[in-house]
């Protein structure tokens, strides 16, 4: 089974206008409200593969019960942990220039997170564990360790999409994939990226801390895939640009879904990438029938 993890879901709300004038009153032409979070995202690309998965996280208040009853993928099953704050919602303003706001998130008690820990004592070698997103400020900033430590009890294996100090710290568990972005990547390791060779180099570092493989989004200039084989770059697929909520959560489900159906890492990468490119170019998380068409597109070269 493929379980998710989102610390922090949302709703999120997305409106849509023209032009977003600060000061002023702004009249929106549509607006759509979504389930969101990184590994809810993921769980909803699996699902539209065709793929069963569990997503674990906190949802709690009239939001998280809305988006409970919003989230009704055939293929994914809910394993929330209940809380008794809010769900928070996330403001995204699709204008002249795209604009996000959002929430902290509620306050998680030592008991509800005790009662999600619980849930990791299921697992088995047969496992994989998503962990995406940040850890919300009401945890302890060594919460994903704690799970990592207990994935690794039972043998399970996992993936981990987060930045800064929790994906440094999750390096040593040796994680089957890796997917900072560019500056992500940059951060990490506190230098400046400027060439493709200075992000094979760093990409490479990840490798050399514990990471199975990796995948370093260029954006708009493709994605490589780092491997201790080899190296892959994917060209950028033409099309027009959406959506960029869910589309790094989109090449993580796509890998992972394919890598453990086939174990073939090229076919893996390829199916990321047209996957995270499916989403770009959609409203929402994107649908099997589009990825499809956008995976006749995608071109990887070895490096």
């Amino acid at each position: 089974m493929i379980y998710t993890v989102t610390l922090n879901p949302s709703l999120d709300y997305i409106t849509r206008l023209p032009v977003l004038t600060l000061g002023e009153t702004n009249r929106s032409t549509s607006q759509t409200l979504f389930p969101g979070g990184k590994g809810i995202n993921v769980s909803r690309l699996l699902s539209h593969l065709g793929i069963d998965n569990t997503a674990l996280g906190f949802l709690g208040g009239f939001t998280g019960e809305h988006l409970q009853a919003t989230l009704n993928e055939p293929h994914l099953k809910q394993a929330f942990t209940t809380i008794a704050g809010n769900t928070r919602i996330n403001l995204k303003i699709k204008a002249d220039v795209e604009t996000e706001i959002n929430a902290t998130g509620p306050e998680i008690t030592p008991d509800e997170l005790a009662t999600f820990l619980q849930q990791f004592d299921q697992l088995t070698a047969d496992d994989t564990v998503i962990l995406s997103g940040s850890v919300p400020k009401s945890l302890a900033a060594d919460t994903y360790q704690h799970i990592i430590e207990k994935i690794a009890q039972h043998q399970a294996q996992f993936v981990i999409d987060t930045t800064g100090t929790p994906l440094q710290a999750a390096l040593s568990q040796h994680p089957l994939l890796v997917k900072p972005n560019r500056h992500e990547l940059a951060q990490l390791y506190h230098t400046t990226l400027t060439t493709q060779a200075d992000v094979q180099h760093w990409g490479h570092q990840l490798l050399a801390d514990g990471a199975q493989l990796a995948i370093v989004s260029l954006a708009g200039d493709g994605a490589l895939l780092l491997t201790p084989d080899g190296d892959y770059f994917a060209a950028p697929v033409a099309g027009t640009v959406k959506n960029s909520v869910g589309a790094g959560d989109s090449m993580i489900a796509g890998f992972v879904g394919t890598w453990l159906q086939t174990a073939d890492v090229l076919e893996s990468f390829k199916m990321a990438v047209a996957s995270g490119t499916a989403t770009a170019f959609s409203d929402d998380i994107a649908t099997k029938a589009t990825i499809a068409s956008i995976y006749q597109q995608v071109r990887v070269t070895p490096i």
